[in-house]
């Protein structure tokens, strides 16, 4: 009976002794190809593509890493966040490895879409609020000039902010901007004007001042729509100059002829 109990102790330490061995070794396999990784996988050629303009040289500055870096420590959240805080017109980053040794940053920039007044100069925004750059004058930056709001505390790569009574036409602008956006109609925006509690005008081309009830953000997206039709079906030429009034159940236009 001593002997059978033993003979179990005995199998029981071995299976204990076994079960220690195998985690030992699956550490020591970790170890190593850990220790592998640091050693011998090393970035060694950085791309970058999607820019404008920034450099790919920029970007690479700004995500700050270098070759002969670690390559599966060059984390793909934190290196993005260096690319955004530095570079403001840069809208999304995306990072990837290239086995063996490459890391290639793909970008997507900002488009600028409108420049505000605020503080003491004048501050280029994209369609998303996000402001891009400080200018001198409004002529400067080559996007819609914007009025009837004040930037409140501007600074770049700052979000568009503005008083509270102006909030909501914050809000109406931002949806604006996107609606032109996406029916390609931003870059020929060259004024709007946000003064009126009751409605919204664009110098579209400038020729055609466009009018559009200001009821709330989510009306944009069809009144554009609305806009980009009368474009489409050719009521107003091509030369033609005029007010074009959507606050009217149709749309209506009223042609200006001014000197030869």
């Amino acid at each position: 009976m001593a002997s059978r109990r033993s003979n179990k102790r005995k199998q029981r330490n071995r299976g204990r002794f076994g079960f220690l061995y195998k985690l030992l070794s699956l550490i020591i396999i970790l170890v190593v190809v850990a220790a592998g990784c640091v050693v011998f996988f090393r970035v060694g050629e950085i791309t970058v593509s999607g820019v404008s303009r920034y450099t790919a040289q920029d970007i690479i500055d700004a995500s700050g890493v270098e070759k002969g870096d670690n390559l599966f420590l060059v984390g793909g959240s934190r290196t993005a966040q260096k690319i955004y805080s530095s570079l403001p017109y840069v809208d999304e980053v995306n990072i990837r490895h290239a086995l063996p040794d490459g890391i290639v940053i793909t970008v997507t920039e900002r488009t600028p879409a409108a420049v505000i007044q605020g503080g003491e100069g004048w501050w280029i925004v994209d369609a998303k609020g996000k402001i891009l750059e400080q200018v001198a004058t409004a002529e400067q930056a080559g996007v819609a000039e914007v009025t009837g709001l004040t930037a409140l505390l501007p600074a770049v790569g700052t979000t568009l902010a503005v008083e509270d009574a102006e909030s909501f036409r914050l809000e109406a602008l931002l949806s604006l901007l996107k609606a032109l956006e996406q029916r390609g109609l931003l870059e020929k925006i060259s004024e709007i004007d946000l003064t009126s509690a009751a409605e919204v005008s664009m110098l579209y081309d400038g020729r055609l001042t466009v009018k559009m009830k200001l009821l709330d953000e989510d009306s944009f997206p069809e009144q554009i729509r609305n806009f980009a039709a009368v474009l489409d079906q050719g009521i107003i030429q091509e030369n033609e100059q005029g007010i074009l009034d959507m606050t009217l159940n149709t749309p209506h236009f009223i042609p200006q002829y001014g000197e030869n």
